[in-house]
């Protein structure tokens, strides 16, 4: 269905969830050897990329919007932190904690206005315009690390 004559929001929603479900289709197909696999010096690893999204997640639609703590929402201090993956990481169950932080993320937001002001962040008081338009940048160059990284996965098989 195409947004391009939709609100605003729709399209704004239509491109973040595009980016959302990419970013968890990156393990299609894939053993957890695979997505686990480090190929760069960083943690970035491909479950770690779906599993440093759920922390994004609920940084913006959580602390930005509630204004809990990481502590009080259970995730990480640190972005990097977000990217370590525990033995009971599985594909499924990341995915499944990613798919249940989206549905959450919807509901924090459904009520708000795009101009309304969120008040959870360091920064300060910020729109959920500029919260959706920060989430969208950094799905879209995780979807391109995932994207790059995959391709050196299934190149190697």
């Amino acid at each position: 269905m195409s947004v391009f004559h939709q609100p605003l929001r729709e399209q704004i929603e239509a491109l973040v969830d595009e980016h959302r479900q990419a970013l968890a289709a990156s393990l299609d197909g894939l053993t957890e050897e695979q997505a686990r696999r480090r190929l760069v010096p960083s943690r970035t690893t491909l479950l770690g990329l779906v599993k440093h999204a759920t922390f994004v997640e609920k940084v913006w639609f959580d602390e930005a919007v509630t204004g809990r703590s990481r502590a009080e929402i259970g995730i990480p201090k640190t972005p990097d932190q977000s990217f370590i993956l525990a033995g009971s990481d599985t594909i499924e169950s990341v995915r499944n904690a990613y798919r249940k932080a989206c549905e959450s993320s919807r509901r924090a937001v459904e009520k708000i206005d795009l101009d309304d002001l969120l008040p959870g962040n360091r920064r300060g008081p910020l729109p959920l315009r500029w919260v959706y338009l920060h989430v969208l940048r950094e799905l879209a160059q995780h979807c391109g690390h995932a994207d790059i990284l995959r391709e050196q996965i299934l190149a190697a098989e």
